[in-house]
């Protein structure tokens, strides 16, 4: 698949779905855009930087479950980005649902850190992990940079007061990233 392709395919599905709420105080492309942003300036490696980028892209791909979107959106957006780039992009956004379910197993107060809506979504995915799925999790190559992901998005990636930076920053980091 050539870059370009790829690149107006993002674009397309951003314009067609990212400015709709989805229960937060910011549409789900500023809360990529966000995400992906943060880091970025944090010094993360660009693979990771593309799966902030791309992590809620299920959403814009299938109809939502409710005002919150698609509960398995994860698993829909990973495969959809594991056609397009390395395994390093598409597995944090494969995991970073169960990294939110994973931090609230091991963390007691993560799940009072959360948004609303997030906690609600905690719901429909699950819930916090029991002990054998944190022990699983745990054991996963990537888990790693989905619990940064994760802290990236609900630290950072909801933040209504910070403006979003445009999709073309990131239109180069996507472009080297693509598979042939």
């Amino acid at each position: 698949m050539r870059s370009s392709d790829v690149v107006a395919e993002i674009e397309s599905l951003y314009a067609a779905g990212g400015d709709e709420p989805y229960g937060e105080a910011v549409s789900m492309r500023e809360h990529m855009l966000l995400t992906a942003q943060t880091a970025a300036s944090e010094g993360a490696p660009e693979t990771l930087v593309a799966a902030c980028l791309l992590h809620d892209i299920g959403h814009l791909l299938v109809t939502p479950d409710d005002e919150f979107g698609k509960h398995t959106h994860d698993s829909i957006g990973a495969d959809w980005v594991a056609e397009r780039f390395p395994r390093a992009v598409s597995e944090p956004v494969r995991l970073h649902v169960d990294a939110k379910r994973y931090l609230c197993a091991i963390d007691p107060d993560y799940h009072s850190r959360l948004s609303p809506a997030s906690q609600y979504t905690l719901t429909k995915q699950g819930g916090p992990m029991s002990e054998s799925e944190v022990a699983r999790f745990e054991s996963l190559e990537y888990h790693e940079d989905a619990l940064r992901l994760r802290r990236w998005e609900d630290s950072y990636g909801k933040n209504d007061d910070t403006d979003a930076p445009p999709f073309e920053e990131f239109r180069p980091l996507i472009e080297r990233l693509v598979t042939p």
